[in-house]
């Protein structure tokens, strides 16, 4: 009886969304992004962020813009974040002609944005719930988020991609379920679908991924259903759209950390914020007509500087992944078992040569350095070992990390039953604009939402609407999957090696990584790798190339060891082990890129192994392996 009641609301649940995708489909395609966005001006635009001799404002340039906004001549928008929503919301704003400046108190993308699960999703759970609970609300939220899932892959192609993801099944009933769920959200995302879902059977299955197991739960596989969704690297796209927004005009400045709110005493409006550099200490003021908090879990903090007694919004969750060798799954085939012993979500996804796995969602304290439990570590590897045919150990455990989502509820709301994965705006203190909650994918979304809530408040004048649905980042402009040969063919790294410079194959491997990390832009990298003799990798089994240090120090604002090797790169997320043989060199190269002198390069040392010390791979964590030996 239970059964056909849930198949008969899946049912149901495909009528609605064959008729919201039919209205969809026979609706014109105008949004409220293309409102005053006229092809002259998105044309512009484009031209300047596309242009092959642009070059980012210096960091000094970029400090001195913000100085220059005083009282007389205030900012348009002054935003208080550098994450995905921070920075999506100075590209928003900059690129509608607004003056815009972005702080951040770390670097771009240093908290939830570079911890995320690397999924673009538009959220198969959301639309499970809405077909169960009848939620019309949860469903649009699917709709939205697929849009969104689309825009992101076409805005930065270099930096995502369509992923297949296999639903393993051990009963028919799961055969039929998932495939009726799976084809409604083929069917929900209507013309942004990424890819036809389909059913494979049980051999099929382990043919195209070797170490799924074919017994789980004393049951044998029945088959898998394979959907599609997207895939990132979140913290190279989070300083792409940072990058992007300087060379859109916006004066972005990270390592520089809010610690006031400027009030006209006389409106008690927020006008704008006492902020110190926190590479120079020096402190200066930034007035602006509005300022926009994208603090992510900290925007509560930012709040309680408006009004001390500021009812918190922020209810954390603590998501913990790990990463293992790139044999536990195959290249292209992620694995999500949608609901385990527990009711957890857990995935094995391929993530730049090496698997990620997760995750958790559970109650946590709002750190600048959340730290994973062991427990958690264990949690994981716990469920995936039920459906692997590969002994799952703790030592193959080469990083780990926790990040915290930031759900959000309405400060306005009489309930917490407000707690959403959705995002919240809010001007609950006149001048100070909050965005916070969502998620990665609709990211551009939630900016284009908060660029609205900023203009109404300031009644500022935009150019034209927003232009950021058809807006590629920089290095995304012209960039084609086969753009790693040109750099394979026409250039060579050139090596020190014991004291002699010798030449080296510039081989696919790192070809390749260069086009999808640095887009086109990566013939610059690899020209200072042949021309400057910085073609060595940084650590062995890895693509990263010496050069990459020296490029993001001069185009990607990377001010620190930990910037580069957390941000830039991403090798302290693949391996931390690696990532700590790598340090010496990077601060080698940091150093005569920003003149450091031997103070600097010691507390660089010292301040990246401790950063190091809170990924908990196998060699860095005390722990007992239990079943995993």
């Amino acid at each position: 009886m239970a059964t056909a009641i849930r198949l008969r609301r899946l049912g149901a649940a495909a009528v609605v969304a064959t008729s919201a995708s039919g209205a969809f489909l026979l609706q014109p395609s105008f949004s409220a992004s293309d409102r005053g966005a006229g092809p002259s001006s998105l044309g512009a635009v484009r031209q300047k962020i596309s242009d092959p001799n642009a070059v980012v404002p210096s960091r000094a340039a970029q400090e001195a813009a913000l100085i220059g906004a005083s009282a007389a001549n205030p900012l348009d928008i002054l935003v208080i974040g550098g994450g995905a929503t921070g920075c999506g919301v100075a590209l928003d704003a900059t690129t509608r002609g607004l003056r815009v400046g972005l702080v951040e108190r770390e670097d771009f993308s240093s908290g939830t944005s570079s911890r995320s699960t690397k999924l673009i999703h538009g959220g198969v759970r959301y639309l499970e719930k809405a077909v169960f609970n009848l939620d019309y609300g949860q469903l649009k939220l699917v709709f939205h988020a697929l849009e969104e899932r689309k825009q992101v892959i076409d805005n930065a192609p270099h930096l995502c991609h369509a992923l297949p993801c296999m639903t393993p099944c051990f009963d028919w009933f799961e055969v039929v379920y998932y495939w009726m769920g799976l084809k409604m959200y083929d069917l929900v995302a209507a013309l942004r679908l990424l890819h036809v879902s389909r059913y494979y059977s049980a051999q099929e299955s382990v043919e195209l991924f070797p170490t799924l197991a074919r017994k789980g739960n004393n049951k044998s596989l029945k088959g898998t259903v394979v959907y599609y969704d997207g895939q990132m690297n979140d913290a190279r796209l989070n300083v792409g759209l940072a990058c992007t927004a300087a060379l859109a005009g916006a004066a972005v400045l990270n390592h520089a950390e809010v610690v006031d709110l400027l009030r006209d005493e006389a409106s008690n409006r927020t006008i704008g914020a006492r902020i110190r550099d926190n590479l120079s200490g020096k402190e200066f003021d930034t007035y602006a007509k509005v300022v926009v908090n994208a603090a992510g879990p900290f925007c509560d903090s930012l709040r309680k500087m408006a009004d001390q007694d500021a009812k918190p919004m922020i209810c954390p969750s603590s998501g913990v992944h790990i990463v293992l060798p790139d044999y536990y799954s195959p290249e292209g085939m992620g694995l999500i078992v949608p609901k385990t012993k527990d009711g957890r979500v857990v995935f094995m996804l391929p993530w730049l040569g090496r698997t990620i796995a997760g995750t958790t969602d559970s109650n946590t304290p709002i750190t600048l350095l959340p730290e994973p439990h062991e427990d958690e570590i264990q949690f994981i590897l716990d469920a995936i070992c039920d459906y692997l045919n590969v002994k799952v150990r703790r030592t193959d455990v080469l990083s780990a990390w926790s990040g915290i989502r930031p759900l959000a509820t309405d400060p306005s709301a009489k309930s917490t039953e407000s707690i959403s994965r959705d995002h919240v705006v809010c001007e609950d203190y006149p001048g100070l604009v909050t965005i916070t909650g969502g998620k990665w994918t609709t990211y551009r979304g939630m900016a284009e939402d908060a660029v609205n809530a900023a203009i109404k408040s300031g009644k500022l004048t935009p150019e034209n609407g927003c232009l950021t649905s058809k807006l590629q980042i920089v290095g995304g402009d012209g960039w084609d999957p086969a753009s790693f040969t040109v750099i394979a063919q026409q250039y060579v790294r050139m090596k020190n090696s014991h004291g002699k410079v010798v030449p080296g194959v510039m081989d696919t491997a790192a070809a390749k990584h260069l086009s999808h990390a640095y887009g086109t832009l990566a013939e610059r990298v690899a020209a200072i790798a042949q021309n400057e003799n910085l073609g060595k990798r940084l650590a062995h089994g890895y693509p990263f190339l010496e050069a990459e240090v020296a490029y993001c120090a001069r185009n990607e604002y990377c001010e620190s060891a930990i910037d580069f090797l957390a941000r830039r790169s991403r090798l302290a997320f693949l391996d931390t082990d690696a990532a700590s043989r790598a340090l010496p060199r990077v601060i080698e190269i940091l150093a005569t890129e920003h003149n450091w002198d031997d103070s600097r390069q010691k507390y660089e040392l010292e301040k990246a192994k401790e950063f190091l010390k809170t990924f908990k791979s196998s060699k860095n964590a005390q722990f007992h392996d239990g079943k995993h030996v």
